[in-house]
């Protein structure tokens, strides 16, 4: 999804240089409901031995609400027992890891009710008569937890509506795996296997969605001026809002979770990926999460402020890393991987053309490494180049690696009084000849400026020598890491070093993640199959 604005998208599906400007955001994936993709390439690694798996007697106990048997499903694994979330989560909970046992999202699933702009009080209570609350009136936030324990294996099955996890506002999730045993999100098709189901799926069931109190822009409701800006997530009756005045709010926690094949377009131009993080905070905690062949973006983040550390995209058919309406973002450590002939921009900045809403967009990538393959035709898609960035948009790279050589690099949309910024330090390109694109006010000649090759040890004529896909090789590793990473906030690490993986031995990628055509992690099984242990 790149936003949730309606028919942008068809008034961008035939972008040329010029652009739609700033207010070109509807994402290329939006509305992709034909997918031609190449034949796969064999996963790299072996599937487990069939009929490892034997079904549970019966569903655990949460703590909480009550799980709905569904009886048994069988996958190449053995079989399972499934054990059904209801609707609605509204009471603390949590899903424990049991041998045999799958948890299922039949539809949407919401964890609490939404609180509102600000947490209600009995002063000021926040009514709400939407279906999925019950027709309630909120003295306070319903403070609901959905715990998932590490090793747990919930899927998402379709139904009359999309399956998706709703984390609204007032609640959190606390999906915490381990580098041994991570939390794996994933459609009901990996689980079964139909003939079909390949190393290209996506797009079979939502995603996970996190709703916060942080600021956002391109208001549904409310403004930005009177700061009660809300944004809206599904253009349906039940709604699930997001925005309010917390850039410090807490979701929760999601650390060591793979979400496989997931992507949903709800309806015109509002589309669900493997994570959709809204108007969370600072006090949301994100680390060691890979997305894997989500049908749009890999993550997309709407406002409020995040910290990430350790982010894979692997075969997101939209952007692999999309930012929007006025988020304060730091990511470091993050590898962007996109499949041959498929996706769009490996990322995209913008924050909807509304270059008089405060807060500017301000997002630093740190220690990246993104890769789109060497085929004969462009990989990226209505982005133009494998970066985009646009509108009100304040971009910073630092210590990276874009190796894109049948792609044009970067691509700056000039629109407004001040229109999007780069600053680059320590970062290293291999694009193309035409290398750079301008549109709105912006040329490719100011493009290539903002980018100053040549300056801050930056070059955009860099021969690469990474090693299996990602890992830096003997070029990447001679190029000096920019110091003064930590000056640009205090949540980064100082590196010694440009790319997301440092070399053989850095091995931060391993054991949690799974593998597929485009990235071999070193994991024991692919990512079409289901671990059993």
């Amino acid at each position: 999804m790149k936003t949730i604005h309606g028919m942008l998208l068809l008034g961008c599906s035939a972008l040329a240089l010029a652009g739609c400007g700033a207010d070109d955001v509807a994402s290329p994936g939006a509305g992709s409901i034909v997918i031609n993709n190449p034949t796969p390439t064999p996963t790299p690694t072996p599937t487990p031995t069939s009929g490892t798996v034997t079904a549970a007697a019966s569903c655990p106990s949460t703590g909480g609400v009550t799980l709905t048997n569904d009886g048994v499903i069988t996958s190449p694994e053995g079989t399972w027992r499934v054990c059904t979330l209801p609707a609605l989560v509204d009471v603390s909970s949590a899903l424990p890891k049991v041998a045999g046992v799958l948890y299922r999202l039949n539809g949407r699933v919401d964890v609490g009710c939404d609180g509102g702009f600000s947490a209600p009080t009995a002063a000021k209570p926040f009514a709400t008569t939407t279906a999925s609350c019950g027709g309630r009136t909120l003295t306070a936030d319903t403070n609901v937890t959905l715990t998932i324990d590490p090793g747990v294996i919930v899927y998402g099955e379709n139904g009359s509506e999309p399956a998706w996890l709703a984390v609204n506002r007032g609640n959190k999730i606390s999906a915490t795996g381990t580098a041994s045993a991570p939390i794996i999100f994933t459609s009901v098709q990996n689980v079964t296997r139909p003939s079909g189901f390949d190393d290209s799926a996506q797009g079979q069931w939502g995603g996970v969605v996190l709703l916060g109190r942080g600021v956002v822009t391109d208001c549904n409701y409310g403004s930005t001026a009177a700061a009660t800006c809300e944004r809206d997530t599904e253009g349906a009756v039940n709604k699930a809002v997001f925005g309010g005045a917390d850039n410090t709010y807490n979701a929760g926690t999601m650390k060591y979770v793979q979400i496989r094949y997931s992507g949903f377009v709800l309806s015109n131009g509002k589309e669900l990926q493997s994570l959709t993080a809204e108007g969370i905070g600072t006090g949301t905690t994100l680390e060691y999460f890979q997305s894997v062949n989500s049908s749009d973006d890999g993550a997309e983040f709407f406002g409020g402020a995040v910290n990430f550390k350790h982010y894979i995209a692997v075969n997101a058919d939209d952007d692999s890393l999309d930012v929007d309406t006025g988020l304060q973002g730091n990511f470091q450590y993050v590898l962007l991987l996109q499949r041959s002939r498929g996706g769009d921009a490996m990322v995209e900045a913008d924050s909807n053309g509304l270059e008089t809403d405060t807060p500017r967009q301000k997002t630093v990538i740190a220690d990246f490494t993104m890769v789109q393959p060497a085929v004969s035709s462009n990989n990226e898609a209505n982005d133009l180049a494998s970066l985009l960035i646009r509108g009100n948009a304040d971009v910073t790279l630092v210590n990276g690696v874009i190796n894109t050589p049948n792609n044009e690099c970067l691509r700056l949309n000039g629109t407004g009084t001040t229109p999007a910024t780069l600053k680059a330090y320590s970062v290293v390109m291999s694009c193309n000849s035409t290398k750079y694109l301008g549109s709105g006010s912006y040329t490719a000649a100011n493009t290539q400026s903002q980018f100053g090759s040549g300056s801050n040890n930056n070059n955009d004529a860099f021969t690469s020598t990474l090693t299996s896909t990602f890992v830096n090789g003997t070029n990447e590793s001679g190029v000096a890491a920019y110091t003064g990473l930590t000056t640009l906030s205090s949540f980064f690490t100082a590196a010694t070093y440009i790319g997301a993986v440092k070399d053989a031995s850095d091995t931060w990628y391993k054991g949690w993640t799974c593998n597929n055509a485009t990235g071999a992690f070193g994991s024991t099984y692919s990512c079409t199959v289901l671990p059993t242990t």
